[in-house]
């Protein structure tokens, strides 16, 4: 077997009931090199690498760790081989140091010098290029310093192959960029590194090699030099997709949602939105950028009525109506109110969905009315079901089968496809395509396009300053809380918006 590959699965097959997530994959991870996975939704990749972490077991197939046969049935093999992974969601406890986080779980823990592991992650640290604080608490760090944690975790526990499980996804991209300077110099000192991502442009500049997997099967491998983002597309989905978002210019704009001095403070007494203001135009999408934790989310719920206002205004102005002031109002208030309204929450199926209900029970949760929604259907929820089903392509065996059985990029389609069918004036979207494959997120690219044209005021909270830039007219940037600035999507830098994201740069006028 070849020295340099580090990890070698050889027809490895893994089920979930009659679901076949992976069907005989094989595949090679090397060593000094970074292999980036690819795939659609549900197409096995996070199941694949789980397989190698020890969290999964094989139903059939055999791994290989450094030419030998290994047996990997635990996190805790999976290290004794040198193996282990970074998840989107962090394993980390809050109210403990890095340091204290580093050794949790390793034996005699408790018993080790903190000290002297202190001194080894800044060994760790300074090999690598990292910043990290060793005394540090995990609540007081930002998301970049969780992650940092997370890799020197592993690499502290001596591995050799890390698999990074969508790195960036709430990264800035000047963090991004220094994750990515940290990676190659992991590479140059031999190790194997395995990225999932559904970011192309990252894949292309950071990736030596790109495995592709479509519906649990091996596709192919490329170089990343021998290849592009056309072609990775279409190993992924098995057809040509366009990777072009028509932006078109805004027509006969409007107000439709006037935000004045809004203040949020939650049980804590924490302020969470700061004397925020902007307006919202009908015929516009308005993005809105920020690291994670800067008042997205109360931003959105509570124009939704879902969070109480502390102070300001929230006037919503109908076409050819007077405005009026949605702070104190529910959700069932607002829409008694003739507020029409559409929300796609950043939990699809915490808030957005019921995930023991099938796409049919889920569409009675909303009522619908005569209107220019793309998918208003007067018979039933059974055909607004099917409707939505056959023109967002919902990858499920019926229309009543339950949504929480169904791949993230399915949910959300189910999601966004309701929402929209309520015919709305005001569409509001949390991270709809966080996690989602290419070809799924350049469909709620282009439902989101449809509603501009449509005249509705759109309000797209994103996480991928590339997409923001292509996709917004404008782009509102939040600071701990507060307006950083609000940009032309059309003439500022991705680098331009990094910067008000972390309060270095200056936006435009916040009442834009």
């Amino acid at each position: 077997m070849d020295t340099t590959c580090a990890v070698r699965m050889e027809e490895v097959t893994k089920t979930f009931g009659p679901v076949v997530a992976n069907d005989r994959v094989t595949l090679e991870i090397r060593k000094g090199e970074i292999l980036s996975l690819l795939g659609e939704n549900g197409s096995g990749k996070t199941t694949l690498m789980n397989m190698l972490a020890g969290l999964y077991f094989p139903d059939s197939g055999r791994i290989f760790v450094n030419g030998k046969e290994a047996t990997i049935a635990s996190p805790k093999d999976a290290f004794a081989h040198g193996i282990g992974m970074i998840h989107q969601h962090f394993k980390l406890v809050n109210v403990l140091s890095a340091a204290e986080n580093v050794v949790l779980g390793l034996e005699g823990g408790a018993l080790l010098d903190i000290r002297e592991v202190s001194r080894k992650i800044r060994e760790i640290a300074e090999k690598y290029g990292f910043s990290v604080d060793p005394a540090k608490k995990v609540y007081d760090m930002s998301v970049s310093e969780k992650q940092t944690l997370e890799i020197i975790k592993l690499l502290y526990r001596g591995a050799e192959v890390l698999i990074l499980d969508e790195p960036t996804a709430v990264l800035t991209p000047q963090e991004t960029e220094k994750l990515f300077d940290v990676l190659r110099v992991m590479k140059k000192d031999g190790k194997a590194i395995v990225i999932i991502t559904h970011k192309l442009h990252e894949v292309t500049s950071l990736a030596d090699r790109v495995a592709v997997l479509r519906r649990g099967t091996f596709v192919g491998e490329v170089a990343i030099g021998e290849t592009d983002a056309a072609e990775l597309t279409n190993m992924m989905v098995g057809r040509q997709v366009s990777l072009n978002i028509d932006r078109s210019e805004p027509e006969n704009t409007a107000p439709r949602l006037k935000i004045t001095d809004l203040t949020v403070v939650d049980d804590e007494g924490v302020t969470k939105l700061d004397h925020v203001n902007f307006t919202a135009f009908g015929g516009e999408i308005l993005g809105i950028a920020g690291v994670a934790g800067s008042g997205q989310k109360e931003l959105l719920e509570s124009i939704a009525g879902l969070c109480p206002v502390k102070s300001g205004e929230i006037l919503y102005t109908p076409e050819g109506k007077k405005p009026s002031n949605l702070v104190g109002k529910t959700p069932m208030q607002i829409k008694s109110a003739g507020v029409a309204m559409a929300f796609v929450p950043e939990d699809r199926l915490g808030m957005g969905l019921v995930g023991g209900m099938g796409m049919v029970g889920n569409m009675m949760l909303r009522s619908w009315r005569e209107g220019g929604g793309a998918f208003v259907h007067h018979k039933d929820p059974n055909a607004l079901a099917k409707k939505v089903m056959d023109e967002l392509e919902v990858v499920t065996p019926d229309v009543n089968y339950p949504v929480r059985r169904l791949s993230g990029g399915n949910v959300q389609k189910v999601l966004v496809g309701r929402e929209i069918a309520t015919a709305p004036s005001v569409l509001m979207s949390a991270y709809a395509v966080r996690g989602l494959d290419i070809n799924t997120s350049y469909t709620i690219y282009n439902l989101m396009n449809q509603q501009k044209k449509n005249g509705v005021a759109v309000i797209f909270v994103g996480e991928d300053l590339d997409v923001l830039l292509e996709l917004c007219d404008r782009i509102l940037v939040l600071y701990d809380g507060k307006v950083s600035g609000i940009a032309d999507a059309r003439t500022v830098t991705k680098e331009e918006v990094g910067m008000m994201m972390t309060h270095l740069g200056k936006g435009g006028e916040a009442d834009a």
